[in-house]
Order: C-alpha cells, then structure tokens, then sequence
C-alpha cells in the first residue's frame, strides 16, 4: 500500500444545515480575535507581521481536513513562533523569506512522517515537567523579547537578563508615544478581560490603540511611533506560490526536526483536551498527519509554522463550533479581513503590538501547573528547571532536545527505582501471603519471589540488589515469578545468570515461573534456558498460581532428594 493511501482525509465533507451557521459564527470568532495574535507570532518568527495570516488562511482549513481531531485548531502558537524566530535570525531578505518556505516545509514533513509511523505513542516519554519548564521559558521569551518595541529602547546586551535590567535602568531613553500605545494596549486587554467582551479583547484594543495613534500623529502632524506599514509591505492579495530552496535544508533540517516536535506535543495536548462529538478522543498519530499537510500547503505560501493551538481551540468550540466546517470557514473569513482592511493593518503600533505578545506571555504562564509539578518531587522539580534554564540560554532547538533527553532519563531513572522485591509465602488452600524479600537465603528451603515494575536497563541493577544474599545458603531453592514480564534485556539476563550461578556453586536451584513463550525464546537464544536447566523452567498458564504451584512441588520434591537425613534417637 503507498503511503499517499494511507492518508486519512475528510475532503467529502459534508454540509449539515443544521450546525452550519454555528460553525459560521465559531469560524468568525476565531477569525476576528486570532488576527491579531497571528500577527504578533509573526513578530516572534522575525518575519512579515503578514505571514501569520497566511497560516491562519492556509494551516487551519487544512489541518481541520487532515487531522483526527474534529475541534482542533491547527493555527499559530508563540512556542512555535519563538521556535522559528530563533532558526531564522541569521537570516534577512529574501533570503528569510526562502529559509522561512523551506523551514515550514521540513517541520511538515518530519511531522507527516511522524504520522505515517503511528509515533503518537512516543509523546508519553516527554514528561509534563519537561514540558512545563518549556513552556514557562517560552512565556518569559515571548515577554522579555517584545520589551524593546514596546518602550522603544534596545539594550546592546546579549542575555535577556542583562537586557531587562539594563531596559529598567535606561527608563529616560524610552520613546514616550511608543511606551505610552504599548502600555495602553496592556491596559485595555486586561480590561477588557473582564468584560463581556472579553473574547474581542485584543482586536478591539488594537483598534483603539490605532486609532489613538492616529489621532496622535494626525494633531503632532508627524508619526513618532513605528507602524506595522513602516517595517513592512501589506499585500492586499492572497499570497502567491512560492518554492522552498534545497540548499538549505542542511542548516535547518534540526532546527525544523526539534521544532516538529514541539508543535506535535502541543497539538497532542490539545486533541487530548478535546474529545470528538462521539464522545472518543482522536488518535495523536492522525493528528500529527494533518499538522504536517497543514505546515507543507502553508510553507509554499510563506506562512510561519502552525501546530495544534490551545488557545485556538477553546475559542472555536466555547464559540460553539459542531464540527470541522468551523475551522474550515475560520480560513475562509480571516481571507476576508485580510483583503478588506489591509490598508488598516499597516497602521497598527508595533508597540501595540507587542504589548499584546506581553499579555499572551503572561497568559501562557501556568502557575497552577508550576505548582503541581514542584509538589511533585525532586526529581520532576530538577527536569523542570533544567528545562526552564535551557530554554533561556541555548537555542530552542537544542532545548527541546535536552528536554527530551531529561524526560527519558527521568523514565529510565523512575523505572529503575520502582522496582520492588517482595517474597510470596504460600498459604494451604489460601492466596500466598506478600511480606518483604529476606535479605539472606536460608538453607534447605524454598523461597519464592516476585519484582513489581519493569526489569530493563537500570531496573536490573536494583532488582539484582534487592535479591537475597546466596554466598552461604546450601541447597537452597529460589524461585522467581516472571508472569506480566513479556520479555527483558540482555542486562536482567546476566543478574539471572549470575545469581543461579551463586545458587549452583552451593548446591541449589534457580527456577524460573510464569515464563511466556516470548521469554523463553530470548532464554533459550541466549543459552540461559540450558544453564538453569529446562526442567527449572515453567511456562506462563492462562489459570493463575499453576505455573507457580508447579515450580514449588517440584522444589519440594527436589528438596526432598538432597534434605539431609536427622539422626535415629536411640
């Protein structure tokens, strides 16, 4: 089967009369309070304020084709955009331009890729620690990187520490008008926020501060503020075709892998979020397929990369979207805005504009989610400020990898030390009773044991620790209960080599129960199955206790053969 048929679609989509129109209404919302943001993700991206409209035009109808997800929204985040500004910086031009097609178009197709493979399952080994030390480092960029246009000062500092101290030190070198529109801006979202007309918040600010700006520079009867028309060309056409440049790829292809994973971990946070109408969640594989068509159609119309949106999405479904058509028509209306008020958009403050990125920081705080994962522990408080840190001082790219790298070792840390050893006493016509493992073997007898948690890599280790001391049990018989362990590693098969080693140098057993066939083949390759002896060896029942019911009378029996015999009393 070719893999252009193993794309799930929704192209026949049908018209239902009866959630059109509030589909329509969802699609509008969105539209009308998503513009503005995707302008200021724009900004992030250091590219055409324009190119974040692009994406709302092309990903989001797109990605609503495409995606498992009925309701998400595959649109613009400030992570993402954060993500692209940082691989694109060394760029300018119409070299941005080629580098910005051909970054969007990489994302999509390590995300398509990722699809195709059914990798959703990977996303659980990218702890909610990690994550929220990403996200709360994204938060403070999104804030500390919008400070110069919002004051109209910019430090010659590096670090974005040394940048804010110096910006609050240099409080007389800001630019009134521009400070006063940023400040503004803040002030009427915040507002506004708590107001019926708190979903418009940000468009209508804009609006207000434009207009502001306007009257400001109309009585001064010169602009002392820099407008969106002044950093750039506000088409008032729909974007053209344009193609990616392959040279390229080389310098991007990590940047746009760690960023696909970014955008695929946020979007399988959203379509977690958010069941389908059917009450059943969508499958994160498909929803990592339609992300990545979303992001290869947008790329070839210079739009910034989009991914599954959080934000997006509560809008269109508390807007009361039905199904997909919402985020169909969000496309379809954000083009209409676009061709009838391009002349308006290119006279918007960028300080206003930045004082929306200011508000949208602050809002992708999480400070409960903060909380919960420092009450966690230790080892989740480290990943998230190893986390946090990494993503201030180092490129994205690499901080998302270290994350990942922190969350698999944080997997590989919790599994070795769940391991528990627990000995099993048997009970006459009874379930055996648990109590912990001896610490020593005693002689003559049998003890049976069983692990809890998995037997890989590290685990092993602690698993081999936990086991009771055998260099002076004589004849002593273990037996250790393998049922629920499908296979183990090369690491956990050497413990066991070793300790029935142990056990054979004084005249004991090994025996191995609740062995599925899978085990026993790795057993077998291995030439363990012959060093413990076959007949040591019991075979997983689909009744449970018979495989260890078998093991233990065969101990007895064997015990029973080898039990030294007690004097006759005279």
């Amino acid at each position: 089967m070719s893999s252009m048929s193993k794309l799930p679609t929704n192209l026949n989509l049908p018209v239902d009369r009866n959630h059109f129109v509030a589909d329509a209404i969802a699609g509008l919302t969105f539209a009308v309070v998503n513009v503005p943001q995707a302008m200021g993700n724009a900004v992030l991206a250091t590219v055409n304020p324009v190119a974040g409209l692009y994406t709302l035009m092309i990903a989001t109808p797109v990605g609503a084709l495409f995606t498992g997800s009925v309701f998400m929204n595959v649109s613009t985040t400030g992570a993402l955009s954060v993500a692209a500004g940082d691989a694109l910086v060394n760029y300018s031009g119409d070299q941005k331009t080629a580098a910005l097609i051909t970054l969007a178009l990489l994302i999509g197709v390590f995300q398509l890729a990722a699809g195709l493979l059914r990798l959703g399952s990977l996303i659980r080994f990218v702890s909610q620690s990690v994550m929220t030390g990403f996200i709360t480092g994204i938060a403070l960029l999104i804030i500390l990187g919008a400070i110069p246009d919002v004051t109209g000062y910019t430090s010659p500092f590096n670090s974005e520490v040394l940048k804010l101290a110096d910006t609050m030190l240099n409080f007389s070198r800001y630019e009134p008008v521009t400070f006063i529109l940023g400040l503004l801006t803040i002030a009427l979202i915040v507002g506004l926020g708590y107001t019926p007309a708190r979903k418009f918040s940000m468009v209508l600010s804009l609006v207000v501060v434009t207009l502001v700006g306007v009257g400001i520079t109309a009585v001064l009867g010169e602009s002392l503020f820099v407008t969106v028309g002044d950093i750039t060309t506000i088409p008032r056409s729909l974007p053209r075709p344009a193609l990616p440049d392959l040279l390229m790829i080389p310098a991007l292809v990590m940047p746009a892998l760690a960023i696909s994973i970014i955008g695929l971990v946020q979007g399988a946070g959203v379509s977690q979020s958010y069941p389908n109408p059917d009450g059943k969640f969508p499958d994160v594989s498909r929803d990592f397929t339609g992300q990545g068509i979303a992001n290869m159609a947008t790329s070839f119309f210079t739009g910034i990369p989009g991914g599954g949106s959080m934000s997006g999405t509560a809008v269109t479904v508390n807007a009361g979207a039905r199904s997909r058509w919402a985020n169909i028509l969000a496309g379809f209306f954000v083009i209409l805005i676009v061709l009838l008020f391009a002349g308006v958009v290119k006279l918007i403050p960028m300080s206003a504009l930045a004082g929306l990125l200011i508000v949208v920081g602050f809002q992708n705080l999480q400070p409960q989610q903060i909380m919960m994962v420092w009450q966690t522990g230790r080892v989740a408080q480290t990943a998230m400020v190893l986390t946090l840190i990494a993503t201030l001082a180092l490129p994205l790219q690499y901080a998302i990898v270290i994350g990942v790298a922190i969350s698999i070792m944080m997997h590989v840390f919790r599994s070795s030390n769940q391991v528990r050893l627990v000995e099993f006493v048997p009970v006459e016509g009874g379930f055996p009773i648990e109590q912990p493992a001896p610490l020593m073997l005693a002689n003559h007898e049998v003890t049976l044991l069983y692990a809890y948690g998995s037997l890989f890599f590290a685990a092993a280790a602690t698993f081999e620790k936990s086991l009771p001391n055998a260099d002076d049990a004589k004849e002593a018989v273990v037996i250790l209960i393998l049922r629920g362990q499908p296979e183990v590693g090369s690491t956990f098969i050497g413990v066991l080599r070793r300790y029935a080693t142990t056990l054979q140098a004084n005249g004991g057993h090994l025996m191995l129960t609740g062995v599925n066939p899978r085990l026993r083949y790795q057993l077998e390759r291995t030439g363990t199955l012959a060093f413990i002896g076959e007949e040591n060896v019991f075979m997983e029942q689909a009744q449970m206790g018979v495989a260890m019911n078998e093991a233990l009378a065969s101990a007895h029996t064997w015990l029973e053969t080898v039990r030294p015999q007690e004097p006759d009393e005279p």
